[in-house]
């Protein structure tokens, strides 16, 4: 084979290289994403539609001065508040729940039920996209441990025992939330959420 054959098959090889070494980067930045959100660390890459890239993470600093000590316990900790010792286990206002540390979206008012639990219970999250499952084997137990998906925050539990259409029952800590009603949904920057309340 004359040199510029020889030539052409190495600059084919190194393309061949080049592309194989970017979709592993491309594989291995979305598997570290996948992991960071199951460790509840926060993810840098919204993913939802409509989601804002204000939904983000402050630092430790931040959130020991701007959460309550319930509230960095429950979220970052993994604690657990009392049971109908909480802001929102009887709230029945309209309007949705989200995320204390980061403000993503997390439930709407429309899906909430009384469990008799003591804590805010729903059936189904505003997207599925925005909760994070993890095992939790904690306590000589196997639960599913919930979690936000941006922030990483600590919610509560998953049980297969709720009300249909979906038979889950959300048991979520009220230290993790915090509630918007329907009415400031606009001027908190949550207007594209005011939909839910249309049906």
């Amino acid at each position: 084979m004359n040199r510029s054959g020889l030539l052409a098959i190495g600059a084919g090889a190194v393309f061949v290289i080049t592309a194989l070494v970017l979709v592993a980067g491309i594989t291995n930045d979305s598997n570290r994403q996948d992991a960071a959100a199951m460790n509840g660390k926060p993810i840098e890459t919204a993913t939802t539609p409509g989601e804002q890239t204000a939904y983000r993470k402050p630092s430790e600093e931040e959130l020991r001065q701007r959460l309550t000590p319930m509230q960095y316990e429950v979220t970052q900790e993994e604690g657990t508040e009392r049971a109908f010792k909480n802001d929102y286990w009887d709230n029945h206002q309209e309007g949705i729940y989200v995320d204390i540390v980061s403000g993503e979206p997390l439930f709407s008012s429309r899906d909430k039920f009384e469990s008799g639990t003591g804590w805010p219970s729903f059936t189904r999250p505003i997207a599925e996209t925005s909760i994070v499952n993890h095992t939790d084997r904690r306590f000589f137990m196997k639960r599913t441990e919930l979690r936000s998906r941006m922030a990483g925050s600590h919610l509560g539990h998953v049980f297969d025992d709720g009300p249909q259409p979906t038979g889950q029952r959300y048991c979520i800590n009220s230290a993790s939330l915090r509630f918007i009603p329907k009415q400031d949904l606009e001027k908190e920057g949550y207007g594209e959420f005011l939909i839910l309340f249309d049906k």
